[in-house]
């Protein structure tokens, strides 16, 4: 599946910089935590609920760390996949971008009262099969993750 996708659209210039783009933005949950970090500072109003996005998105990434080393799966190693992006470690399963990510968009979407942020998730997770790092188990176990993530520390606030 991943070398279908990435022939689909991974193959597409503006896909693969958007999904490099998310890469770094993601990388180690730094992105979401700088996200509520500025919420927390411009939006006094709903701080708590920022800094609950913050620790949701830190506490989803060192799970899906924790979880990486216990199931110790190898990245997508098929020659016919291109990998678009350096990764810290050699381990798969899940994906922290797509448990952190997942974590952060649905704290997001219950600050704003709004389910757009959620559209982010599908993107993220999409991106890692794009850039040839994840596959598909990786990222769907990820956002699990991330859902599971928030509902316990994101609160309804």
């Amino acid at each position: 599946m991943i070398v279908r996708v990435q022939q689909l659209i991974g193959a597409n210039e503006s896909v693969f910089k958007v999904a490099r783009g998310l890469s770094h933005f993601g990388e180690h949950a730094l992105g979401w935590m700088a996200l509520g970090a500025v919420g927390a500072l411009v939006d006094a109003k709903r701080r708590e609920a920022w800094v609950r996005l913050i620790a949701a998105a830190f506490v989803s990434h060192a799970a899906s760390v924790v979880i990486k080393r216990i199931v110790r799966r190898k990245r997508p190693h098929d020659p016919r996949i291109a990998i678009g992006v350096s990764t810290p470690s050699k381990l798969s399963f899940p994906s922290s971008h797509a448990t952190s990510t997942t974590a952060a968009l649905v704290c997001l979407a219950r600050i704003t009262r709004n389910p757009l942020p959620l559209l982010g998730v599908p993107v993220m997770m999409l991106s890692r099969i794009v850039l040839g790092v994840h596959y598909p188990t990786d990222v769907a176990a990820g956002a699990l993750v991330g859902a599971a993530t928030a509902a316990a520390i994101g609160g309804t606030k």
